[in-house]
């Protein structure tokens, strides 16, 4: 009888781990397809004047052209050429790859794909921190959170199979 006590918290726990996962899984490869469809979006303008998409954009989103971001914007839209999307869409196409084989490895609860996130969550958080000690925003606020979650998560599933193996 005790046995199959102490079996179904691990079961559940084993069980809420893999929710868990999938749940980042769906997430991290989520990010990925909307980095593709904006890769896919820069191929849109090969061929085209960017300029004017651009100045079209600042105006849609009632920006004034001269402030501060959206004058960053359009001068980086001066030196954008058809080789420079082109090299943007291949990074997009790259970047989606990459998080695909990371949210299968995270499906299918493989600890490589743990580490790989942690890793590569982590290498942001850092600079979200400096972001958010320049200027306290909500949505800088909350990349931050969200990205310290899915990494404290993380690290607590890849200490606690730890622990299971070692036991």
């Amino acid at each position: 009888m005790k046995k199959s006590h102490s079996k179904v918290p691990k079961q559940l726990s084993k069980q809420s781990h893999a929710r868990g996962l999938h749940v980042v899984a769906l997430f991290e490869g989520a990010k990925g397809l909307l980095v593709l469809l904006v890769g896919f979006e820069l191929l849109t303008y090969i061929h085209k004047d960017i300029n004017e998409a651009a100045m079209h954009l600042v105006k849609h989103f009632h920006l004034n052209p001269a402030s501060h971001y959206p004058r960053i914007f359009l001068d980086l839209m001066e030196h954008i050429d058809d080789t420079k999307l082109w090299s943007m869409a291949l990074a997009a196409a790259m970047y989606f790859i990459v998080r695909m084989i990371e949210a299968a490895g995270l499906w299918l609860r493989k600890t490589w794909a743990e580490w790989f996130a942690v890793l590569t969550g982590g290498m942001y958080i850092p600079v979200e921190i400096y972001e958010v000690a320049i200027k306290v925003t909500w949505p800088r606020i909350t990349v931050l959170v969200i990205n310290l979650g899915v990494v404290s998560y993380l690290l607590f599933v890849l200490i606690k199979d730890r622990e299971k193996k070692t036991s």
